[in-house]
């Protein structure tokens, strides 16, 4: 059937379908996460690194490492970092074991503030972890000693010292914490035992099947890589990078040097989900984060760590496009009124297009009859049928391609949009107007799904087509049904987007039909 559909129909069913597909693919077939069984076992196998002593033709292999961790203090606070933004715990091995969001916006389904760490995912920032495996078992039975205040109240930045004594060697930990949840670690070993230091497991808050997640590195001459979940394949390393991050959909938790670089370790662990470390050195300095990908405050610690949010394939265009929607949210001062101005503005961008495509399709359709016609006549005989439909095309003055291609250029600028709304955690908890209250989450009265399903009809009926097929009529009339269903949980941010999107798409078509039957009126005068 789809060999009597025009170019430009066969493309949107695409578009379409492909959409469809990873709704589904969400819907139906996301991993769910694996339910944690809790053990009184004191064994725990970590996955520990190892690098060549070589420093010029460094590479790396992951070392199966055993070491008893004692549950009377691996979990145990040592020392509680409050501030208005978060809560941070380092516990008595030295790492970051929880951090906790204090924000309003920032509450799970239960209502409860989030909590950006699982607590069986290792490893947790700043965890070290020696090569020599006698000493690697030993650091992870021997709690750190911290002299100071067991609470800190942050009013601006704090520094604070802790030291594990492990015989042979000595760690020493000065960590600087500021107010908006970026910190600086100074990490000295006193007789130069390798090891390494990893920004942790990342966030599992927000993870599903619309969004990447998983690993970043921003490397020394500026190429991003990104390890999404499932996807380690082995131990890589990559020498001097800028940036070290795992992050989930809106979190992430990362390292990063921007003026010496650091040699960045990968590994995986048993679903091939990509960690991180870093190569200690006997004084090491690095800068680190944990929270939220939110733009400003990123770009406020440095405008290089804004590269930590990614948007997929189409990033060069997605990013532009967030930082107009930001400069129109400071301007109105709503993220859903900035979302439908920015769609308006769009539409307006690409009009010309638009435009083109849609007088395409409308001569297409006047044709209809006639190649429909040509068809039938030369339905056994290809070459004739080509000759006769190009010396059609030729006469009227159509391109077959002409309401395929301005659609074609428009498909990157769609899912860039796509990507910006799903990914930006700006919209989490930013109201619109009266029941929408989050436009991160869906529409708890489904009321902007049922519009846009509604426009989208709507929009269909007055789309000329030159489908005479009733299975791909069939196929079209269900298309604004199967989509309602699906938006029904999708973000209202990016529902809104699409019925705005539908509002406008039927603006132009009225605008185009009369511009059509215009022109049409005046080649008869003629």
């Amino acid at each position: 059937m789809f060999e009597k559909m025009s170019n430009g129909q066969r493309l949107t069913l695409a578009m379409i379908l492909s959409l469809v597909i990873l709704m589904v693919y969400d819907y139906f077939f996301m991993p769910k996460p694996t339910p944690v069984t809790e053990t009184n076992s004191s064994q725990t196998t970590y996955q520990a690194p190892a690098a060549k002593s070589d420093t010029a033709t460094q590479t790396a292999s992951a070392t199966s490492v055993r070491s008893q961790s004692s549950s009377t203090f691996d979990n145990t606070v040592l020392v509680t970092i409050k501030s208005p933004r978060f809560e941070l715990f380092i516990d008595k091995l030295g790492r970051i074991s929880q951090v906790i969001l204090e924000e309003k916006k920032y509450k799970d389904t239960e209502g409860k503030q989030i909590e950006l760490f699982a607590k069986e995912k290792l490893p947790k920032p700043l965890e070290v972890r020696f090569s020599d495996a006698e000493l690697n078992a030993k650091a992870f039975k021997t709690p750190y000693s911290y002299n100071g205040a067991e609470v800190i109240d942050l009013k601006g930045k704090q520094s604070i010292t802790i030291t594990q004594e492990l015989g042979e060697e000595r760690v020493t930990k000065k960590i600087t914490v500021y107010p908006d949840g970026h910190y600086e670690v100074k990490v000295e070993v006193a007789n130069g035992h390798k090891y390494f230091i990893s920004p942790g497991y990342r966030p599992n808050v927000r993870v599903d099947g619309y969004t990447v997640h998983g690993a970043l590195i921003k490397e020394a001459d500026g190429t991003i890589t990104i390890i999404e979940d499932g996807d380690a394949k082995g131990t890589e390393t990559f020498h001097k990078a800028r940036i070290a991050a795992a992050f989930d959909r809106y979190y992430a938790t990362f390292f990063y040097n921007l003026a010496n670089g650091m040699d960045v370790i990968v590994t995986k662990d048993a679903e091939e989900n990509p960690i991180l470390f870093v190569q200690g050195a006997k004084d090491l300095q690095l800068g680190g984060y944990v929270g939220p990908k939110e733009y400003e405050l990123l770009k406020s610690i440095n405008p290089e760590l804004t590269d930590v949010i990614e948007y997929g394939f189409f990033t060069f265009i997605a990013k532009p496009m967030f930082k107009i929607l930001l400069a129109i949210y400071h301007w109105v001062g709503n993220w859903g009124w900035a979302i439908v101005i920015l769609t308006i503005l769009i539409r307006i961008v690409l009009f010309p297009l638009t435009l083109k495509g849609m007088l395409s399709m409308q001569k297409m359709k006047d044709l209809a009859p006639k190649i429909k016609e040509i068809q039938q006549k030369y339905k056994g005989d290809p070459q004739k049928l080509n000759a006769h439909m190009m010396q059609l095309y030729k006469k009227h003055n159509v391109n077959p391609m002409g309401g395929c291609l301005p659609m074609l250029l428009q498909i990157p600028v769609f899912f860039a949009i796509y990507r910006v709304l799903l990914n930006a955690i700006e919209l989490k908890g930013a109201p619109w107007i009266l029941w929408i209250t989050d436009l991160s989450q869906k529409d708890p009265y489904f009321v902007l799904p049922i519009l846009m399903g509604a426009t989208m009809y709507l929009h269909q009926k007055i789309t000329p087509n030159t489908i005479t097929d009733p299975t791909q009529k069939k196929i079209f009339e269900w298309l604004p049904i199967v989509f309602t269903f699906f938006f029904l949980t999708f973000p209202a941010g990016l529902t809104l987007y699409w019925f705005t999107n539908n509002i406008l798409s039927i603006i132009q078509q009225l605008i185009v039909n009369k511009i059509f039957e215009a022109r049409k009126i005046a080649t008869k005068d003629k």
